[in-house]
């Protein structure tokens, strides 16, 4: 069973200090950073709006609202965070970008698969390991894991709001990174063929809050379907890991659903580096395994929301032969 990297608490609950980029054992990725919240609510009504949809610029317009609200802003959790990429000083001439919070990915307009890149163009070495981000949002989340592994690992962020694409690319030039890009592109329509193309090994892929749909005329909207997971499954290195998270129980439940259907290929990642559990009695972990939080996790967990995440590693089925 693959490893997680346990963490004690630490004293601060209002502020959660995250851990320097590390691995951890057997991990593709950091370690987990201290669980410090206050004990949280679970809140299966409230939407991803944070990384995958809020107001352009972070949550820089927006106050905290709800029982529970921790007393320093969101906005500000989010700039302690993320304050070494020094993003916010970087926009310029984009400005500041307006984008819609919900996309139809069933829109003809999204129907077509995005244009292959020339890899060698695209990352300074196109043979590093991959990791993949469905619905990269505003791209600070994989930014920072790019800018604190240049030499180990690529990153790849698909975004279904080209604005936002836009701009995390503008952010890229501008730290000069040659590990990491992000493409306009439907993940549903789009990442078989991209990752197919892709000449290193797939790693990691992650869906983090992913828009949630809650109408149910609108859930065949959702992105983690079928077809998605059956290429993830087929493309993904063995030993390669996917790591799930969402704010809303049912849209977690749903995606981890996806996944157990699959115990022949996927087993999940649920222990601790020194044999203690770190999930909880329904199999979500407890913390965050990336070094770092999204910003949508900021944003709830300092409104007290609670953030259920699941891990899966890939078999080596030729080690069963």
């Amino acid at each position: 069973m693959l490893a997680i990297r346990g963490a004690a608490p630490c004293a601060n609950a209002a502020v959660p200090s995250r851990l320097r980029c590390g691995r951890a054992v057997d991990l593709l990725f950091p370690a987990a950073w201290p669980p410090c919240l206050p004990s949280p609510r679970v809140s299966s009504a409230r939407w991803c709006a944070g990384e995958r949809s809020m107001p352009e610029g972070g949550w820089e317009d927006e106050g905290m609202t709800g029982e529970g609200a921790a007393a320093v802003r969101s906005t500000d959790l989010v700039d302690r965070e993320y304050g070494e990429l020094k993003l916010k000083e970087k926009l310029g001439h984009l400005g500041h970008v307006r984008i819609r919070q919900h996309v139809n990915p069933l829109s003809s307009a999204f129907s077509t698969p995005a244009p292959l890149p020339n890899w060698k163009e695209v990352f300074r070495d196109p043979t590093l390991p991959l990791m993949v981000d469905i619905g990269s949002g505003s791209g600070r989340f994989l930014i920072w894991l790019a800018k604190n592994s240049p030499e180990r690992q690529n990153y790849l962020g698909l975004e279904i709001r080209q604005r936002l694409v836009e701009r995390a690319q503008f952010w890229v030039k501008d730290l000069a990174l040659g590990n990491i890009v992000f493409l306009f592109a439907n993940a549903t329509v789009s990442f078989d063929q991209l990752v197919t193309s892709y000449p290193g090994p797939l790693v990691l892929v992650s869906i983090l809050c992913p828009d949630p749909h809650f109408k149910r005329r609108h859930q065949k909207r959702r992105v983690v379907v079928k077809p998605l997971v059956d290429s993830i499954s087929r493309n993904l290195s063995p030993g390669g890991q996917v790591f799930l998270q969402s704010d809303v129980l049912e849209v977690a439940r749903e995606m981890r659903n996806q996944f157990d259907a699959l115990s022949s290929l996927f087993d999940p990642v649920d222990l601790s580096d020194n044999g203690h559990i770190s999930c909880d009695a329904d199999g979500w972990l407890l913390n965050n395994p990336m070094g770092i939080r999204t910003e949508r996790e900021i944003h709830a967990e300092s409104e007290g929301a609670r953030v259920f995440r699941r891990v899966y590693k890939k078999r080596d089925l030729s080690c069963s032969l």
